[in-house]
């Protein structure tokens, strides 16, 4: 499972930079991104010039005080606004500072080209350097082990105390600087120019210096901006209309009816939904490239998820050797671990683990006399060539019944029954031959993880399509999709397989998300919509994905898109809110304007506020505090429940539509029974 970082929703640091940075963006040329705050601003200095020269654009002197009033109260809206951002910066910028403290300046031993050891700073180190980083020393940048194993204290990054193993070779050959050698020695190439690492990538995104504003983010502000420009034509419209009905309406009024109608409040808090939305994700200790790769989650369609790692634990150990007929099982166990001795998987180990028990006699100097033949993806199968020419091999059972064929071998009668009965039992069927002759099948044993059949069911209900892809074949593929819960299985899958399952998915419209850690992994990563990389991964598949779990649990997808939604879910319903406000604050203040003279709209003033003066101020009023109200809930998220969409839109329109039209009718009347005395104390 994940692991949430728990913190204060605010500290007294993140409050007290939070209030600086408030006064910092009241820069106009800052302002000016928030076109809807900029208004507010704009706003704030017509009503302050109002304030000191009260006849300026014909108005009475007797409104100095008024306009006074709505001034500090544009002022605060705007400071409010700002605020919301600054705490969802400020949050980021916390953690920011903590992973500035892990960058050393440290010193690192650069291995020059005649064999020699130079010590340099590590800010010196450029791309394709070599380093040497022994016991108890930092490791200077990212890079790409090249020789050696050793373990990683990996903490600094990923807050995980216990140490890992990293190696040459394979999927664990990645190491990110600002972590530390606990044990032996490693060989690195770098793979980062100064200043362009893992960990200075992780600073800059979450200090929030790189964010760029998602699509959605950008449809959403656009929208605000259109409803702006409606109610700034409705504003100015309504001014000949008063003329022409004989009402005086002073030009603060006009001022706090158009910031009262416009989005004010969605648009105080659409930057903070938006940071605090990658903050969450973070917290999760996953690094999310883009506020794009976040949002990407939440409109999620299908996840393409290995079943290795993801689904099942991964650990397969040979549980028992099946002999075909006429075949005896002590000659399959002889050639299963002759042919894993050189073989450092933990299928491999466990082999000749499960050999020795039997009583197996193993020569480990044998091993000298032997060629390794790896596995690989595309081969599907890895062994030996003993001194003598044969060649011993192990694998998946389509490519050796391949192999056997070519070598002029027969397939045995009783093969497809020993795998098909592996298969059938959730295990991988490892079959092994000497030459062309078949001599029977490893039973490997894997673990299907707890709880994912409600989590996948919890997926499904929110319309997600789940397909897991697998080596093995297609029985065993079955036996264990079902176990599991997933909605389709791809077997015998290779790289490329991958690649086609997602464009398949892409070409019918729909969203895909992945895990992967290896390099052949990458190419699907950058594919789908969204790719979740391990750090434990190589650097292909990191610098391939949009994000990366610094804990490389492959399940952590899962939480992942529903932080997703939740954001998408938060930044819905905030906006229902805020238009469902306008239209109470409607019937707050036009009616009180326009009674006086049309008495038929009193039918409208369902509020009875005191005084149109009142009516405005109370208003405008509600409409700053609201903002910082509602703080808490765009940094921490709407509450998300798994269910349909259809159902999940009646909820929050009536959650917060019905609510965004009752608060404010309580909040506006409550705020004018108090203004209202005030008011007429100073004679308004």
């Amino acid at each position: 499972m994940a692991k949430r970082e728990k913190t204060k929703f605010i500290t007294k640091d993140i409050l007290k930079s939070s209030i600086i940075g408030a006064f910092q963006k009241l820069d106009l040329r800052y302002m000016v991104k928030n076109p809807v705050m900029f208004v507010v601003d704009i706003g704030f200095l017509i009503t302050l010039l109002l304030t000191i020269f009260p006849t300026l654009f014909g108005g009475s002197a007797e409104y100095r005080v008024y306009n006074g009033i709505v001034t500090a109260i544009l002022f605060v809206t705007v400071l409010f606004a700002n605020f919301a951002e600054s705490v969802a910066e400020g949050r980021g910028k916390a953690q920011a500072a903590s992973l500035k403290k892990t960058k050393q300046d440290t010193k690192a031993r650069l291995l020059l080209n005649n064999g020699e050891e130079k010590t340099i700073n590590a800010s010196e180190l450029k791309k394709g350097d070599v380093v040497l980083v022994k016991t108890g020393e930092v490791i200077p940048n990212d890079g790409e082990i090249i020789e050696g194993v050793a373990s990683v204290d990996e903490s600094a990054i990923t807050g995980e105390s216990a140490p890992v193993t990293r190696e040459a070779g394979g999927d664990f050959s990645s190491v990110t600087g600002g972590t530390t050698v606990v044990s032996d020695w490693l060989k690195i190439r770098i793979v980062a120019e100064p200043g362009h690492s893992f960990l200075d990538k992780m600073i800059s995104l979450v200090e929030g210096a790189s964010r760029q504003k998602s699509p959605n983010e950008i449809a959403l502000n656009t929208l605000l901006i259109v409803l702006t420009l409606i109610f700034l034509i409705v504003i100015v419209s309504l001014y000949p209309f008063a003329q022409y009905l004989g009402v005086d309406i002073p030009i603060s009024w006009l001022i706090a009816l158009m910031v009262c109608l416009i989005p004010t409040t969605i648009g105080g808090l659409l930057s903070a939904i938006g940071i605090a939305g990658m903050d969450r994700v973070t917290r999760f200790n996953v690094i999310a490239m883009s506020g794009k790769a976040v949002e990407a989650c939440g409109d999620v369609d299908t996840m393409i998820l290995d079943k290795t790692g993801t689904i099942t634990y991964g650990n397969r150990l040979a549980a028992e050797f099946y002999p075909v007929k006429g075949v005896s099982k002590e000659d399959l166990t002889d050639y299963s671990v002759m042919c894993s001795l050189l073989d450092a998987t933990p299928e491999g180990k466990s082999t000749v683990e499960l050999g020795r028990n039997m009583g197996c006699v193993i020569d480990e100097s044998a091993a000298e006399q032997m060629e390794f033949v790896e596995f690989t993806a595309q081969s599907k199968m890895s062994g030996v060539n003993l001194k003598d020419g044969t060649m011993v091999r192990k694998g998946a059972s389509e490519a050796i019944k391949t192999f056997v064929k070519n070598a002029g071998g027969t397939i045995p009668e009783d093969l497809e029954g020993i795998v098909t009965e592996v298969s059938n039992l959730g295990g991988t069927p490892l079959v092994v031959c000497a030459g062309n002759k078949i001599l029977g099948v490893i039973y490997l044993k894997d673990t299907v993880k707890p709880g994912l059949v409600e989590r996948f069911a919890r997926l499904r209900e929110i319309g997600i399509k789940t397909i897991m892809c697998t080596g093995d074949n297609p029985l065993t593929a079955a036996t264990i999709a079902k176990e599991a819960g997933v909605d389709g299985f791809i077997a015998e899958c290779k790289p490329e397989d991958k690649i086609e399952a997602i464009k398949k998915e892409q070409a019918e419209g729909k969203l895909v998300a992945m895990t992967g850690d290896g390099t052949n992994d990458a190419p699907a990563l950058a594919q789908a919509d969204v790719g979740l990389a391990m750090n434990s991964g190589t650097q292909a598949a990191k610098e391939a994905a949009n994000m990366v779990d610094l804990d490389s649990d492959p399940t952590k997808i899962l939480e992942v898109v529903e932080i997703g939604k939740q954001l998408l879910i938060t930044r819905g319903s905030l906006t229902t809110f805020s238009i469902a406000n306008d239209i109470a604050k409607y019937f707050a203040i036009i009616p009180a304007m326009f009674t006086m003279v049309l008495p038929q709209m009193q039918v409208l003033n369902i509020m009875h506020l005191a005084t149109p003066a009142s009516a405005i101020l109370s208003a405008l009023i509600f409409n700053a505090i609201i903002i910082p109200a509602l703080i808490p809930i765009a940094m921490k998220g709407v509450k998300y429940k798994p269910m349909k969409a259809e159902k999940m839109l009646l909820r929050n329109m009536g959650v917060y539509g019905l609510g965004g039209i009752i608060v404010p009718f309580l909040g506006i009347k409550l705020i004018d029974l108090l203004a209202a005395p005030l008011l007429a104390l100073i004679g308004m």
